[in-house]
């Protein structure tokens, strides 16, 4: 069959592998239907996570909508013919990080990652025209055939993240937000915040077709490549900086950023996923205008998944309308550098198998 596998930075390419196979009781095979390339995805493709895979057979991948071909005997959830989903990251659901709701650091998967590298439980991918799903009860679920395929495979990553950015931010109605980075997931942010009766939204991003896709959902549009950026941003608190800063990139500029237009007792939610191994942070200037910072790029997804299904099928945000392009994937090194580039207005891409 076909699978997106990893040669090295900027060259990740279909290619012949083997199909999976049902080698445990608790696992399920998936047909996949459609998949897509997430924002964490750029890091592994730039080169960041280079050394961790192993170059022509690791594959790629981390967001699912896909039909149950086969079950192990131990899986009770699903049956063939159900239309799944799964959490970006495997976790049994059983043991005590899974039943605290921290799932990312699952006990019995010690931190497996689908599409990730050999240190990441070195699982297959989503970009792929079939995956194995081992613990499949502990972590996937169901979705009903009304959630459109695009929209339905942000359950795996993207959504059920915005939402936690929201709830570790906490916003209260009426306070000023900053939201940095308005990739889909952060637009998704922006719609969660936006219903959270927030005073004043400022989107801050250096691509402007992002920021009109912002600043039609409300929001106060900043370039952060422009000079002055942020004066104007401080300008919209009347100087005090934002009481809750959403960052969504993962860099260490952004979080300086983030930490820069805060105000005293502020709170930051940081869900980008960084990969730079230091940031030099003044802690005295944390620890003096009691800034709360909250960091959850490796974020605990599972636990989400139910409300993002829920906010999608009670209309609060639709997030289809965020798929700008589509490839097969046959295609998938297009895919990649359409996206890593962000050229053709580029907002997120669907994989067909």
């Amino acid at each position: 069959m076909k699978a997106a596998v990893y040669f090295g930075p900027k060259d990740i390419r279909a290619s012949d592998v083997d199909a999976p196979v049902l080698n445990v009781d608790h696992g399920m095979i998936v047909k996949v239907k459609a998949t897509s390339i997430c924002g964490s995805d750029l890091h592994l493709y730039r080169g960041a996570m280079d050394p961790i895979m192993d170059k022509g057979r690791s594959q790629t991948g981390h967001e699912l909508i896909g039909e149950v071909m086969e079950t192990g005997p131990a899986v009770g959830r699903f049956k063939p013919g159900d239309r799944v989903s799964m959490g970006y990251s495997c976790s049994c659901g059983e043991c005590y990080m899974c039943q605290v709701g921290q799932t990312a650091h699952c006990e019995a998967t010690q931190k497996a990652v689908y599409g990730f590298g050999v240190p990441f439980g070195d699982l297959n991918g989503t970009h792929s025209e079939a995956l194995l799903i081992p613990h499949a009860d502990g972590h996937a679920m169901k979705v009903p055939d009304e959630i459109a395929d695009s929209a339905a495979l942000t359950l795996s990553c993207n959504l059920p993240s915005a939402i936690i950015a929201n709830k570790l931010a906490a916003i209260e109605p009426g306070e000023t937000v900053a939201l940095i980075g308005c990739g889909p997931t952060g637009l998704m942010a922006l719609d969660i915040a936006a219903g959270k009766s927030a005073g004043k939204i400022v989107a801050i991003d250096k691509l402007d077709y992002r920021l009109k896709v912002a600043l039609r959902k409300g929001a106060i549009a900043i370039n952060s490549s422009k000079e002055g950026w942020k004066d104007l941003a401080m300008a919209e608190t009347g100087g005090r900086g934002f009481d809750k800063v959403i960052e969504v990139v993962g860099f260490p500029e952004t979080l300086q950023m983030a930490l820069d237009i805060v105000r005293p007792g502020g709170t930051i939610a940081a869900i980008g996923v960084f990969t730079d191994q230091a940031f030099n942070l003044n802690v005295a200037d944390v620890f003096l205008r009691d800034i709360t910072l909250h960091m959850n790029g490796f974020a605990n997804v599972q636990p989400f998944m139910w409300e993002g299904l829920r906010l999608m099928q009670r209309g609060v945000l639709d997030p289809s309308e965020y798929f700008t392009h589509e490839f097969a994937l046959n295609n998938i090194d297009q895919a990649y550098k359409t996206f890593n580039d962000k050229t053709d207005g580029v907002l997120k891409v669907l994989i067909r198998p």
